[in-house]
């Protein structure tokens, strides 16, 4: 998959041309399929990503989540700056032992110093996985 492969706003594609998806959604498997500030949606595998006991590990929901909402959030301060996240939670709902887990970030609030983003994991029926949300701090470019 390539960058041109996603819909994406202006925004978003000039982001993903200089700074990619990074080296921990590389590794997860994550893949991109939407993005925007208002909005972003990825896959990743189960399989790779579960615990000693099969299940996929709660921390992969909480990586593909913070991957989303980071980068819905450093699309809403693209060009001037960039976001941090502050805070994070989750809920896990259902588990899974293999497949396809696709999240979706949904802004709830884009700020002029904040964002916030919902974002649920669903299975390859739409079953809710897990709900998170993330809060970024948006800081100017040095």
């Amino acid at each position: 998959m390539t960058i041109k492969d996603v819909p994406a706003s202006e925004n978003a594609y000039e982001l993903m041309k200089e700074r990619g998806l990074g080296s921990l959604a590389q590794k997860m498997g994550i893949e991109l399929i939407e993005l925007s500030a208002e909005k972003a949606v990825a896959t990743m595998p189960v399989s790779g990503n579960t615990q000693p006991i099969g299940l996929l590990h709660g921390g992969a929901h909480v990586v593909l989540a913070e991957s989303l909402g980071s980068f819905a959030a450093n699309v809403h301060a693209h060009p001037w700056g960039f976001a941090v996240g502050i805070e994070l939670n989750a809920s896990h709902h259902s588990s899974i032992s293999e497949g396809l887990v696709t999240g979706t970030c949904v802004a709830v609030k884009l700020g002029k110093t904040l964002t916030t983003h919902e974002i649920k994991m669903t299975d390859e029926a739409g079953r809710l996985l897990s709900t998170v949300r993330i809060t970024n701090y948006l800081r100017p470019k040095a």
